[in-house]
């Protein structure tokens, strides 16, 4: 199982952390990974200024709603 960690301290979620979070949930869903995927909240990571701060395997990705699947894309890529 992957463990993707969306932060969603004051910062990350006035950058839009719920949508974030909405958006990978509908794309795990969609692809049927319910038992591949956790999606799992966080606080502070230290990105604050870079957008939402969302972080599998040790790398923080700075997502957007506009970025989410391509960032998905990233972290899912990488093991399958």
């Amino acid at each position: 199982m992957k463990t993707i960690r969306v932060c969603v301290g004051s910062s990350c979620h006035v950058n839009g952390s719920y949508k974030v979070v909405q958006a990978l949930n509908q794309i795990i869903d969609q692809r049927g990974l319910k038992n591949d995927v956790e999606l799992v909240g966080s606080f502070c990571m230290g990105k604050c200024t870079e957008g939402v701060a969302v972080e599998c395997d040790d790398i923080i990705y700075a997502v957007s709603a506009e970025n989410v699947e391509e960032i998905f894309e990233k972290i899912w890529g990488k093991t399958n």
